[in-house]
């Protein structure tokens, strides 16, 4: 994994987009002009990684979605990538048939059957469009990728391999194998795109397991077929070099994704509308106030792209908000000082304008001028990165302010690290100004995940009214309460660690009057690193520690002639690289700790996947589902719910381990 899945992604895009051609470097021609066709899927994958410029510079001079009404373009070759879906394939059927472009280039995200394969080629004939087909290719890209070590499976459809659709207590095991192989197939792309085999590790009886059985067979038998295997080009071999894939159940820590956080980039994500890497604001329509008896405006809509190319949220998307705070004031009066020495320098020249040309013609004693207005393009790019992250920070400071997030923040720290409250959860639950209802119950539910003995029905049912006087919807609390005697029988409670954040007074002491950002009253927390979690789960297994949390976990390797049903791993040295993958849902928390947890490893990498990214909110409001008749919450389904959807579970496990030694046993044979 010396070259992130960011970049090899990217190449294959690229490669894709010069008719999987290998593009030249430095070529100094005309690319090859063209139109890119997607559908949702494929915009999806492409627009974290390639902006309108980029595409510009490979030749697109048009993109369009598959199902858009498009106008016939003779002269131009189309570049196709979708997903081969019957829709899809019916639609480039359908482009054939009107001779839309002068020649196709079909790229499917995932691998086509050979009976669509079959019904494009009959089309073609039909259409005497066979010619025109230049090139048939899959692509094996079906995932997202949003930072250089982070993936996600899917943003659309995301509902069908969700955390409420895989622990449905009404799943049959038609449906459960259909989310299982989407996971696999979008695991078995992203492998490919990496170029190499992992060895697998997993916990039992969890839906991890039917992910690590199903993945290991299809790596086996790509591995079996010499010559149509994709990893002949994985020359990692075997040992400590290969990466190590670690699936963990969403299930094992409920917590974290309820958990407000202190992060710029989880903040942003759990308070404002965020997602592949765009960020969107509302904005006010103008400061006029509206006049009695008129419609109040339209509040206006602003999008930000937080990318690779922008270096303010490279360095500080994982900071804690009060460093972001400070450090977009210091390059705001970076900025300013530059600014400054133009103007200064201008005047003293008697030069008021900004012509060019008058510039060029002063004299070798204007060099210092010369330079610094040379340098104006790039002062223009600083002031429109601190305009964004100025207009986006201060949102995020908004929500902080309005809902004491960094007191939630806080206190939940020390509920998950056990540390002494200062306060108690029912004077936190009923203080009116403290959060929104959700807030509340986002603590509540992490009070009742953390602690070792749940509280008595008669606390119980003090906090309940609390809750519900408060305004909160107990939907999640039923479907918490069977989930927490499901774990205390299985395993014991989740540990957290024992840091909490500590305080340096509020921030209107750090920051100077003259700063953007109205902090007073905001405390000013500083992060102690504590591994969450799956963090922890990631050390004991890259780090070949014992720990009863993951001994008993299975181990797979597609590489070997035979597998085996064992949680004894072959490979006794500890890994340099992993990538942890989180079935049913991750988030921006779990994956901050990751790279914190990494930065101390020299030489060592970790990827973060997960089958969805979510935030508090729609993790939440995930499980609510609409019957023809009433609504009902899955979160609230009753007594049998967790047991019987885990239940449901454990039996197609037990399927898959008999299918699986069946399978070894013929091996010997």
């Amino acid at each position: 994994m010396a070259a992130g899945i960011r970049e090899k992604q990217t190449v294959a895009l690229k490669r894709m987009l010069n008719f999987n051609v290998p593009p030249v470097k430095n070529s100094t021609g005309e690319p090859v002009w063209k139109v890119l066709i997607y559908d949702r899927f494929g915009q999806d994958i492409i627009s974290p990684l390639l902006s309108v410029k980029e595409l510009r510079d490979m030749g697109i001079t048009l993109h369009l979605l598959l199902h858009s009404d498009r106008d016939a373009i003779p002269d131009v070759p189309a570049v196709y990538f979708v997903m081969p879906t019957e829709e899809n394939i019916d639609r480039m059927c359908q482009d054939l048939r009107n001779q839309l472009y002068e020649s196709y280039y079909l790229n499917f995200i995932s691998a086509i059957s050979r009976s669509k394969l079959e019904d494009i080629a009959n089309a073609a004939i039909g259409a005497n469009a066979v010619t025109q087909v230049a090139k048939v290719f899959d692509q094996y890209l079906n995932f997202i990728t949003l930072e250089d070590d982070m993936f996600v499976l899917c943003n659309q459809n995301k509902e069908l391999v969700s955390y409420r659709a895989i622990n449905r207590p009404d799943i049959t095991d038609t449906e459960m194998e259909t989310i299982m192989d989407t996971i696999v197939d979008s695991l078995f792309c992203f492998f490919v795109t990496l170029g190499a085999i992992p060895i697998i590790r997993c916990s039992r009886g969890t839906a991890a397991e039917m992910v690590a059985v199903k993945l290991d067979k299809k790596l086996r038998e790509n591995l079996r077929d010499a010559r149509n295997s994709l990893f002949t080009g994985d020359t990692l071999g075997a040992g400590q070099f290969r990466p190590l894939l670690v699936l963990v159940d969403r299930n094992i820590d409920l917590a974290t994704p309820l958990h407000h956080t202190w992060t710029y980039q989880a903040l942003v994500h759990d308070v404002l509308d965020f997602h592949l890497n765009r960020v969107n604001l509302e904005e006010s329509a103008g400061t006029e106030s509206t006049p009695a008896g008129a419609r109040p405006k339209k509040k206006n809509k602003k999008s930000y792209d937080l990318t690779i190319s922008d270096k303010f949220w490279q360095k500080h998307k994982g900071s804690p908000f009060p460093e972001v705070a400070e450090s977009v004031q210091q390059e705001l009066e970076s900025y300013r000082a530059q600014e400054d020495e133009v103007k200064r320098l201008k005047s003293i020249m008697g030069i008021e304008g900004e012509d060019e040309g008058a510039i060029s013609m002063l004299s070798d004693n204007t060099a210092k001028l010369t330079s610094a207005v040379s340098s104006l393009p790039e002062l223009l790019e600083k002031k429109r990165l601190i305009d964004l992250h100025t207009n986006v920070a201060t949102a995020v400071l908004e929500h902080i302010k309005s809902r004491k997030l960094d007191v939630y923040f806080e206190y939940e720290e020390k509920i998950m690290s056990k540390s002494t409250l200062d306060k108690s959860l029912l004077d936190m639950i009923s203080d009116p100004d403290a959060g929104t209802p959700e807030d509340k119950m986002r603590l509540f539910l992490i009070y009742y995940i953390s602690s070792a003995q749940a509280p008595s029905e008669i606390d119980l049912e003090q906090y309940k009214k609390a809750l519900m006087d408060a305004g909160c919807n107990l939907a999640p609390l039923s479907y918490i309460k069977q989930w927490k005697a499901f774990t205390k029988m299985a395993s014991a409670p989740t540990s957290y660690g024992n840091a909490t954040p500590k305080p340096l007074g509020l921030f209107s002491r750090v920051m100077n009057t003259g700063s953007q950002f109205v902090m007073e009253g905001v405390k000013n927390l500083v992060l102690k690193q504590q591994n969450l979690p799956v963090t922890r789960i990631l050390d004991n297994l890259m780090e070949m520690k014992s720990n009863p949390e993951t001994d008993d976990y299975r181990y797979f390797d597609p590489k070997m002639l035979r597998g085996s049903d064992s949680s004894v791993p072959r490979n006794k040295n500890p890994f340099q690289e992993a990538i942890v993958f989180v079935v049913g849902g991750g988030n921006y928390i779990e994956y901050q700790n990751l790279i914190d947890y990494i930065k101390g490893k020299q030489g060592k990498h970790v990827l973060y996947g997960c089958s969805e990214l979510f935030n508090a909110t729609q993790f939440i409001k995930q499980g609510k589902e609409d019957n023809s008749s009433k609504k009902r919450s899955s979160l609230s389904s009753g007594v049998t719910f967790f047991l019987k959807a885990r239940g449901s579970l454990f039996n197609k496990i037990q399927k898959s381990r008999s299918a699986f030694q069946d399978q070894r046993q013929r091996a010997l044979v």
